[in-house]
C-alpha cells in the first residue's frame, strides 16, 4: 500500500529517549512519568517505558506491556503541552495484578478488538469456542488478550517504536499462531501514525485497534461531554442488550442521536436521550460505518474531536471501514490514574478504528479472516491540531 509505505518512512532524528533503568535519579518525561516505575518482569518478560519526540516538542510515551500509549503531550492553542490521554503512572496498574481493575487504557488490542457473540465463530466449517470475559461474549481478545501481554519492543529511532507479539495457536481459543506488530511513528506534523501488521500459519480472525481514552482538556477531572464531535458516517450497527450488533445496517437520520455528521454537536448533547441503543450501552458504545470519501487524497477521515477549553483538535484517519465511539460509560472512579486522579464516568472517550464488531459471525460484513497467504496490514493516524489552525474538514 502506497499510504503505508509513505508513513513507514516518517522517522525523525531527535534526542535519544529511552532512559536507563540504572539511573539513580531518572529524568521524568514531560508528562511527569518516572520510567523506573515501568521496569518490571511480567509473564517472564521485561517491561519498560519508551518515549517518542518530534521537532515541535510533542511527546508520546509507550510501554511494551500491551503496547500501550501511556501519555500524549500535545500543544494547546497557547502552545502549552497537555497530557490528553488517560492512563497510569506505573506498569503494575496496567498489568491488573490485583485482579480488581481490568484495564484497556491505551492498549494495542488483539487478537480481536470489540465483541464476538457468545465467544463463538465458525471458520472454514469449524466452530471455535473462545474464552468468555464479557458475560457470554469474548471482548478484546479475551481475559488474557494482548493488552496484558508483554510485546517485544524495538526503538527504531527517536520518533519510531515497533512493538511485536507472537500469539500461539489456541490463545484464548483463537486458531493459528499469529505474529503481529504495531509501529508507532510521531511526525513533525504532530501526528501519531500506527501501522498494524500480522501473519498467521493457519486461518484465523483478527481485528487490531488502539484503545486510548482521550480527554483533550488535559484535565481528567472533567468529563468529555462538552467536547464537539464529528463522525463521518451516515450508517451505524445497532446492538442488542449484550452490545452485540444485531446484523442490521441502520441509516442515521439527520438530527438523530447518532448523527454526528450533519449536526456538529457535543458528546453529551443527547447522550441521555430516550433511545434504546443508548440506554442499553449507558451512553455511546457503538460502531459507525465510515461514509465513502471518493475525493479524499489522504486516508479517509473518520472523526474530529474538539475541546473548546484547550483548543486541541484530534482528527482520526484510517483505512478501516468502521469506528467504535465509546464514551467511558463504565468508568466509575475505581481506576486511580496518573497524578492520583480517579477516573470517573465519561472522563475519557475512545475512538477505535476497526472492522465491525462480531464480524466473524456476519459473513456479509467486511471480512476479518486472516490466512497464511494474505498478510494483515492496516493504518490509523491520530492528528493533533488546535483551533488556531485551519483544519480541512
Amino acid at each position: 500500500m502506497k499510504t503505508i509505505s509513505k508513513f513507514i518512512g516518517l522517522a525523525l532524528v531527535a534526542t535519544p529517549m529511552l532512559f536507563s533503568c540504572q539511573s539513580k535519579q531518572p529524568e521524568l518525561t514531560k508528562s511527569g512519568l518516572d520510567p523506573q516505575k515501568f521496569n518490571a518482569e511480567i509473564n517472564g518478560k521485561q517491561t519498560a517505558l519508551y518515549t517518542l519526540k518530534n521537532a515541535n516538542g510533542m511527546e508520546v510515551c509507550i510501554t511494551n506491556l500491551g503496547g500501550r500509549i501511556v501519555s500524549i503531550m500535545a500543544p494547546d492553542r497557547e502552545g502549552n503541552l497537555r497530557d490528553v490521554v488517560l492512563g497510569f503512572d506505573n506498569v503494575q496498574s496496567y498489568a491488573n495484578l490485583d485482579g480488581k481493575t481490568p484495564s484497556d487504557f491505551g492498549a494495542c488490542i488483539g487478537r480481536f478488538a470489540n465483541r464476538i457473540d457468545g465467544g463463538k465463530f465458525t471458520l472454514d466449517g469449524k466452530e471455535y469456542q473462545l474464552t468468555q470475559n464479557d458475560g457470554a461474549n469474548c471482548l478484546h481478545g479475551g481475559p488474557t488478550g494482548w493488552q496484558y501481554q508483554v510485546y517485544d519492543a524495538e526503538q527504531i529511532d527517536s520518533a519510531t517504536l515497533k512493538v511485536s507479539i507472537v500469539s500461539p495457536d489456541g490463545d484464548n481459543g483463537f486458531p493459528g499462531t499469529v505474529n503481529a506488530s504495531c509501529t508507532y511513528s510521531l511526525t513533525d506534523e504532530n501526528a501519531i501514525v500506527m501501522i498494524y501488521e500480522a501473519t498467521t500459519d493457519a486461518p484465523t480472525v483478527i481485528n487490531m485497534t488502539n484503545h486510548s481514552y482521550f480527554n483533550l482538556s488535559g484535565d481528567p477531572t472533567q468529563t468529555v461531554l462538552n467536547d464537539t464531535l464529528c463522525i463521518v458516517s451516515t450508517q451505524m450497527t445497532p446492538t442488542n442488550d449484550a452490545l452485540i450488533p444485531t446484523g442490521e445496517i441502520a441509516a442515521i437520520e439527520p438530527g438523530s442521536v447518532f448523527d454526528f455528521l450533519t449536526v456538529h454537536k457535543t458528546v453529551g448533547q443527547e447522550i441521555e436521550a430516550d433511545d434504546i441503543n443508548l440506554k442499553m450501552a449507558g451512553g455511546y458504545d457503538h460502531n459507525w460505518i465510515i461514509a465513502p470519501q471518493p475525493q479524499a487524497e489522504d486516508l479517509p477521515l473518520h472523526a474530529i474531536l474538539y475541546n473548546p477549553q484547550s483548543g486541541i483538535v484530534l482528527a482520526v484517519k484510517s483505512d478501516q471501514p468502521g469506528i467504535q465511539c465509546y464514551t467511558g460509560n463504565f468508568l466509575d472512579g475505581s481506576a486511580v490514574g496518573k497524578k492520583g486522579i480517579k477516573y470517573q464516568k465519561r472522563t475519557g472517550i475512545c475512538l477505535e478504528t476497526q472492522r465491525y464488531p462480531d464480524s466473524p459471525n456476519k459473513p456479509e460484513w467486511p471480512s476479518t479472516t486472516l490466512r497464511p497467504e494474505e498478510p494483515y496490514q492496516t493504518i490509523t493516524v491520530f492528528e493533533f491540531h488546535t483551533d488556531s489552525e485551519k483544519l480541512d474538514k
